[in-house]
This record gives C-alpha cells, sequence and structure tokens, in this order.
C-alpha cells in the first residue's frame, strides 16, 4: 500500500512554502508543502514536520516560525531547501531573505506572501510531527497596493503568481479560459 499511498498523495497539486526559523543563533530552514490554514479566529496555520529533519528539533526548541509562500521565481530557493544534508550554517547565504518583525526570523524575497507564527499546539503524526502556530503577523507581495515588505528589495511591481508541486515536479498555474467567469461572487452570495 505504501506505493499507492505515495502515489495518490504525489497528485495532490499543492503550494510550495519555505518554514524558516531560529534556534540558538542558526537560522533553520526546510521546503514544505505540506501545509494550510487551520483558523481564521484565531488565525491558526499547520505545517507537517518529519521527526528524521534537523528543522523538527529546532522549530520545537524556537516556538516561532516563519511560512514564505514562494513564488514561481523561488523555484531554486525551494530545491535548495528541500536538499538533505546540505550544510546548516549559511544555508541562507544565497538565498535572498529578510527578517520578520514578529519572530526575527528569514522570510524569502522570492515568495507572494509572509507568515509569522507562534507555536500554538503540536500533535502526533506517525513519523512527522503536525505543528499548529497562531499567526503573529501576515503580509503579501506588493501588488502595486500594497507596499512590499521592509527590507524586501521589492519595488512596487504586479503579484507574482504561485510555486505549484505536482508528482514531484515544481510547476506554475496556468488559468484557464473559464476562470475569469467562475471568480466572482458564489451563487450564494449573489442571492444575499
Amino acid at each position: 500500500m505504501s506505493r499507492a499511498f505515495r502515489d495518490v498523495l504525489g497528485r495532490f497539486a499543492s503550494g510550495v512554502t519555505v518554514v524558516t526559523t531560529v534556534a540558538d543563533g542558526v537560522d533553520h530552514a526546510m521546503t514544505a508543502s505540506a501545509f494550510c490554514s487551520v483558523s481564521l479566529e484565531p488565525p491558526l496555520v499547520l505545517v507537517v514536520v518529519d521527526r528524521r529533519n534537523r528543522f523538527h528539533d529546532a522549530v520545537l526548541d524556537s516556538g516561532t516560525w516563519g511560512v514564505s509562500v514562494l513564488a514561481e521565481e523561488g523555484q531554486d530557493d525551494a530545491t535548495w531547501l528541500a536538499r538533505r544534508g546540505r550544510p546548516l550554517e549559511n544555508q541562507l547565504e544565497h538565498v535572498r531573505h529578510h527578517r520578520g518583525r514578529q519572530t526575527g526570523a528569514a522570510l524569502l524575497d522570492r515568495a507572494i506572501g509572509w507568515l509569522e507564527c507562534r507555536t500554538w499546539h503540536t500533535y502526533d503524526g506517525g513519523d512527522h510531527t503536525i505543528v499548529v502556530g497562531e499567526v503573529l503577523g501576515a503580509s503579501v507581495r506588493a501588488d502595486g497596493d500594497v507596499p512590499a515588505p521592509p527590507g524586501s528589495g521589492f519595488a512596487e511591481s504586479t503579484l507574482g503568481e504561485p510555486l505549484l508541486y505536482y508528482r514531484s515536479h515544481y510547476g506554475a498555474l496556468v488559468r484557464s479560459p473559464e476562470s475569469e467567469k467562475n471568480s466572482g461572487p458564489s451563487p450564494v452570495q449573489q442571492q444575499r
């Protein structure tokens, strides 16, 4: 069943995030597609971390962390930060980033949105730990109306598109011709 289970999960397209923390003065980072929202009130998100990953103990020890929702141009960052055995020291040296105001965690510049979180609760998830975070701060990449995060190096520009992950490959969002018709209010909202 393991192969079929992995094949089914590989066919679930998802966005790509990089989760970061600082533990004992050292930056830790990992690429994660197992990330989602949990609650709006209070604002909660979760990330699932392999217990064997060195990021696991770092994020649990730190108690605060950042999430960068990667843009298409963040693919090289995602690949690098997913690589097993990469050096821990200076792993963000060639990854453009800025520091979050709430947590001090590195937030990657090649992203379309950022969250800063404090660990709210952890749950056993078999060979992984489910880390639920309370969102302390949220910002989006400049789209002409929203200022770029301080120190990010972004000028006012168009909003980037998300980096996606499907069947062990990165990809880009392709909008169908029908997407504009379907992006308005839902039929339920229109009836109100």
